[in-house]
C-alpha cells in the first residue's frame, strides 16, 4: 500500500467535494451556492449533458442548471452512492461522484411535465482538481429518466429494463481509508483492458474473440441510461444493448487518436470519463430509432464499475442520448413538446394532507 502525500491527495479531494454533496443532501440556495463556491474557481468550466450545455463558474451553473431544477423540485435532494478518486493518465486528478437527484416534481422543468410524485435521476459527475481547486466538471445528468418517468419521453422503447437503478450491491461505494494505489492501478488495468478486447470485435473475429467470460462476473448487471435500459448477465448484456449498438456502430473504437480518454481507480472500482470519448458512424440498421444516416459523430460516456473476485460484478452507464440524436438533427426535446403539447406545464399545488379527514 502506497501511503505517500502524494496518492493520499485523492482523499484530500473527496473530502473536498463533501461539503458540496452534503449542501445538496439537505439543500437550502444560500448553502449551496456557498458550498460551491469554495469548491470551484471563478472560471471553472461545467460540461453538462444536453440540452444543458457548458457554463463557466460557479454562477453560472448554479443558476442555469441546479436552480431550475430546485425550482421544479422544491424539497431537492442528492443521494451519492458511488464516490472515489484518483489520478487519470493525463495527468488530471479526479473525483467521480454517482446517484441520483431526488424530489417532488412539482413544477415543469425543461418543458417536462410535473407529475406531483417523488422523481429521481441519476447522475454521474466527475470534477477534476487543481490546486485544491475544481477547474473542471463533466456531469451526465439522465434527462431522458425524468421524462420516462412523467410519461413524455417521445422516442422509441428501451430494449433494457427501465427501472430504479440501485447503488452497489455491497453498499461500498462510498470509498474511505488510505488510498491502495497498487490495487487501483491493477483495477484500471483490467478494466482497459477489457475494453481492448471488447474492440477486437467484429474486426477481429465472432463474439468470442472478446474474452467476455474473462472479465465478466456471470451474475453481471450493466446499468443503462434511460432509452437503453439495464441487461442483466452476460446475455442480457448482449441482447439489449451490445448486440444493437455493434450493429449500428461497427466501428466503433476505430479513431481513439481524435479523443481522451481519463480513466482511474480506486480500490475495487474504476471509472472513465470524456468529453467525448466515442467516435463512430451510424450504419448497419440504426440505433434507438435513428435511422442509418452514415453520419460520424460523437458520444459521451461516463461510467463506473465493481469489481468482485476479480470480475466485473457491476458497470453503471450513462450516455448523453439526447446529444447524439441532436448530432443526427432530431430535437428529442422539441418532440417532446409537440407529444404533450395538450398537457399542463404549470406548477403544482398540493397540500400537506393534514387538513384532511379520514
Amino acid at each position: 500500500m502506497t501511503n505517500s502525500v502524494s496518492v493520499q491527495r485523492h482523499i484530500h479531494h473527496k473530502a473536498l467535494v463533501a461539503p458540496w454533496r452534503s449542501a445538496l443532501y439537505d439543500f437550502e440556495p444560500a448553502g449551496a451556492q456557498a458550498a460551491l463556491d469554495r469548491l470551484c474557481a471563478a472560471d471553472t468550466l461545467f460540461r453538462l449533458s444536453h440540452p444543458l450545455g457548458d457554463f463557466t463558474g460557479a454562477d453560472a451553473f448554479y443558476t442555469g442548471a441546479i436552480q431550475p431544477l430546485a425550482e421544479a423540485w422544491p424539497d431537492l435532494e442528492r443521494r451519492d452512492t458511488i464516490v472515489m478518486a484518483g489520478a487519470c493518465d493525463n495527468g488530471g486528478d479526479w473525483v467521480g461522484c454517482g446517484g441520483y437527484y431526488t424530489g417532488t416534481f412539482l413544477g415543469p422543468w425543461l418543458d417536462i411535465p410535473p407529475t406531483g410524485h417523488q422523481s429521481h435521476m441519476r447522475f454521474h459527475e466527475f470534477y477534476r482538481f487543481r490546486d485544491d481547486t475544481v477547474v473542471e466538471m463533466q456531469a451526465l445528468w439522465d434527462i431522458p429518466e425524468v421524462m420516462l418517468q412523467a410519461g413524455a419521453w417521445p422516442m422509441a422503447p428501451s430494449l433494457g429494463r427501465e427501472w430504479h437503478v440501485p447503488g452497489p450491491a455491497l453498499q461500498d461505494g462510498l470509498l474511505s481509508g488510505p488510498y491502495d494505489e497498487a490495487q487501483s492501478e491493477a483495477t484500471k488495468q483490467l478494466i482497459i483492458d477489457m475494453l481492448e478486447h471488447m474492440k477486437r470485435y467484429p474486426s477481429q473475429g465472432g463474439p468470442a474473440v472478446m474474452e467476455m467470460e474473462r472479465f465478466w462476473h456471470p451474475r453481471m448487471s450493466w446499468y443503462g441510461p434511460s432509452g437503453i435500459g439495464t441487461g442483466r448477465g452476460l446475455s442480457g448484456f448482449r441482447h439489449w444493448h451490445q448486440i444493437p449498438f455493434l450493429r449500428a456502430m461497427p466501428d466503433r473504437g476505430t479513431r481513439r487518436n481524435k479523443i481522451t480518454y481519463h480513466f482511474f481507480g480506486e480500490q475495487n472500482y474504476a471509472a472513465v470519463t470524456g468529453w467525448p470519448n466515442m467516435i463512430q458512424t451510424l450504419s448497419g440498421d440504426g440505433f434507438l430509432g435513428l435511422p442509418p444516416t452514415g453520419k460520424e459523430f460523437t458520444m459521451r460516456s461516463l461510467d463506473f464499475w465493481r469489481l468482485e473476485n476479480g470480475l466485473i460484478r457491476e458497470n453503471w452507464v450513462l450516455v448523453d442520448l439526447l446529444d447524439a440524436f441532436a448530432q443526427h438533427g432530431v430535437d428529442v426535446m422539441a418532440r417532446m413538446r409537440e407529444f404533450n403539447k395538450v398537457r399542463s406545464t404549470g406548477p403544482l399545488t398540493i397540500s400537506s394532507g393534514m387538513e384532511t379527514t379520514v
